[in-house]
């Protein structure tokens, strides 16, 4: 039997892009990056595992700001290089910055502006 892991075309660095999707309302949460045993994690305990390119290590989401991603599915796209998962945002925040969601600018005339506002100041969430 075929490890399932086996049957995703992981890039050169063993990388897959991540998707988070809100399962409620189908809102683009923030997209990531997982490495074999990032997936795995998320699979085996219901809460999304990335893998953090800057530091190099696993990136349990939510372990610092307490804003986890609970698990409601996994899929993977048809090229079977890219992983969506659908959570329940825990606390309403997916965002480093204090917002919802990662997807919170948009371009309007040649501008890149913010239409989501910050939940809570970064600075609380992150001591």
């Amino acid at each position: 039997m075929t490890d399932w892991l086996d049957e995703l075309a992981w890039n050169d660095d063993g990388l897959l892009p991540a998707i988070a999707q809100d399962d409620a309302s189908g809102d683009v949460l923030m997209l990531a990056w997982m490495n074999r045993d990032a997936l795995r994690l998320t699979r085996e305990e219901g809460r999304a595992v990335y893998w953090s390119r800057s530091r190099q290590k696993l990136w349990f989401k939510g372990e610092q700001s307490g804003h986890l991603q609970r698990l409601c599915e996994i899929r993977v796209d048809c090229d079977a290089d890219v992983i969506l998962l659908r959570v329940e945002q825990v606390g309403g925040i997916a965002c480093h910055t204090g917002r919802r969601r990662c997807f919170f600018r948009v371009l309007r005339d040649g501008e890149w502006l913010a239409d989501e506002e910050i939940i809570r100041n970064p600075d609380e969430i992150y001591r």
